[in-house]
């Protein structure tokens, strides 16, 4: 049995699969009519979370039109998981006691390439009903410079180039709303979902600076950047999304064949994209997000997907718990050093005492001090339940390798907020951090491509990855005398960090054990050991 439209009563029949109660071709012809939803990022998240989130609201009656998506990164995800599929996903939520609850989303309607259709794009952002365009991107997907601060290539095309032949997501983004102001200034609401602090600001500041250079350039009015900054006509929401979506796994291919469904094989896209017709992921979910929305939107209140419609100060406070505290830290940790002792799993990493400890001493006692209560979720409750439950939920096939993936443009929000925060708290001391900088030594030992016995090993793709392995060439396994200030240059990079590590006097310390874990075999471990016991 395949998984597309034409076997869905076939589907229906089978115990263990939920399927729709509403009419999946009725809301595909209400969205391609009247669409409300266009989002940008075909990944598992999307499909597994926010794809659920409309599903529900179908399910109950309170939505009768569904998601149109885009890819902007990586269009054989669109080739090859979506349109040979009709768009259907099999959903399968991971239960730490072994259990697997599978679902068929159909609420994503119809799957487009940012690229290629730019037109059918067009067409959907002049409609008076879009309420809302949505992404999950990634957060290197909003930057426009690079660690150095000057714009990165694609970027300087962009701004030089015709609107219409934009590259950059951000500048697609830019065009498209200019396209909705050119047909009568319609209002939208423009909601990041990415892990990213203040993630609609970043949003909102890519477009303007976008929009700037091309009124310079004469492409734009200066009513366009009028509009783009009148939160009557255009908003930016902040929000903060968490579900932990893994690359599809081969047990949960296995369980979805057993139930009769062919071509479930896990794709791996020439981009390093993994996909497949299905997606898994844990039981937990949170979705804060600033209410404002200027042309409406869904009852997300009654989406019973973890969701929290709320002010700006709560959704921030959130995110910053989530992103500086609670869990991304604690997830770039244990990825971090869980490569370099070749954990196979995340589910593994937490379980070595050593990397459970520190990800405890990061958490609870380096971290939580800083935190502000939202309130609406307890910080000590979210950091046991991501330890004690999320992380150590063996059926979550979640590798270090993928949370390692570009940690360049993670650190200065997951570890630097909390350096910030410490230097302009004055009754805290930034040299009383002896975890955090434990992490910036590990980052840099394993991007040497070496792990803690000596053995060559990959290293995840980052897009500073080149220029960070230049700077630590000619550092080498077991032979610590061959460090001989390398990392200065780098440790004092504040885009990088979100400080500069010399100047706040922590370059010291991150260099101190960074050299304590060349020395050889087990040296990371031994390290780890060393400074956990004291």
């Amino acid at each position: 049995m395949k998984l597309n439209l034409n076997e869905l009563d076939n589907i229906k029949k089978i115990a263990e699969v939920s399927t729709p109660v509403y009419d999946i071709k009725t809301v595909k012809e209400n969205t391609l009519s009247a669409p409300k939803w266009l989002h940008f990022g075909a990944g598992n998240i999307f499909r597994a979370y926010v794809g659920k989130m409309q599903q529900n609201l179908l399910n109950k009656g309170l939505e009768n039109t569904g998601i149109i998506v885009a890819e902007s990164f990586d269009g054989e995800i669109i080739d090859k998981a979506y349109k040979p599929y009709d768009n259907l996903t099999l959903s399968v939520t991971l239960s730490k006691d072994g259990n697997f609850s599978t679902e068929l989303i159909a609420s994503i309607v119809e799957s487009l390439k940012a690229n290629v259709d730019r037109e059918k794009l067009k067409e959907i952002v002049v409609q008076p009903t879009l309420q809302m365009i949505s992404f999950t991107i990634t957060e290197k997907g909003y930057n426009l410079k690079s660690s150095t601060g000057e714009y990165i290539q694609i970027i300087k095309d962009d701004f030089n180039s015709s609107p219409d032949n934009a590259k950059h997501i951000m500048s697609i983004l830019t065009e498209l709303l200019h396209v909705r102001f050119k047909a009568g200034a319609l209002p939208v609401a423009i909601v990041s979902m990415d892990n990213c602090a203040g993630n609609g600001d970043r949003i909102k500041a890519a477009v303007y600076d976008i929009a700037k250079h091309w009124k310079e350039n004469g492409f734009v009015e200066d009513e366009f950047l009028t509009y783009i900054m009148d939160e009557t006509k255009v908003t930016f929401p902040v929000s903060m999304i968490d579900k932990i979506t893994p690359r599809p796994a081969k047990v949960v291919e296995e369980y979805l064949e057993k139930l009769g469904f062919e071509d479930m094989n896990i794709i791996v896209t020439s981009k390093n994209s993994y996909t497949a017709a299905f997606v898994n992921a844990e039981v937990a979910e949170y979705f804060v997000v600033e209410d404002k929305f200027p042309n409406g939107r869904p009852c997300f209140e009654k989406a019973d997907a973890g969701i929290y419609m709320t002010d700006r100060e709560t959704v921030e406070k959130t995110e910053r718990m989530k992103v500086t505290t609670c869990l991304n830290p604690l997830h770039t940790t244990l990825a971090v050093f869980g490569c370099l002792l070749n954990e196979k799993t995340i589910y593994d990493a937490v379980s070595n005492p050593y990397l459970n400890k520190l990800i405890k001493k990061i958490g609870y006692d380096e971290a939580l001090k800083v935190v502000d209560d939202p309130k609406i979720l307890s910080p000590k409750k979210f950091i046991d339940e991501v330890i004690d439950e999320r992380f150590a939920n063996k059926f979550i096939p979640d590798q270090p390798e993928r949370i390692a993936t570009d940690t360049s443009q993670k650190v200065a929000i997951r570890f630097g907020e909390t350096i910030k925060a410490y230097i302009a708290d004055k009754n805290l001391n930034v040299d009383d951090l002896k975890y955090i900088p434990l992490v910036y030594a590990g980052w840099f030992r394993y991007l040497m491509g070496v792990d803690d016995q000596g053995n060559s090993r990959s290293v995840s793709p980052d897009p500073m990855l080149e220029t960070l392995q230049s700077a630590i060439a000619g550092i080498e396994f077991g032979k610590p005398e061959t460090y001989r200030g390398q990392l200065r240059k780098i440790l004092k990079n504040k885009i990088l960090f979100g400080v500069d590590l010399e100047e706040i006097g922590m370059a010291d310390k991150v260099e101190c054990y960074f050299v304590e874990m060349l020395k050889g075999k087990n040296a990371v471990i031994d390290t780890l050991k060393k400074y956990l016991t004291e």
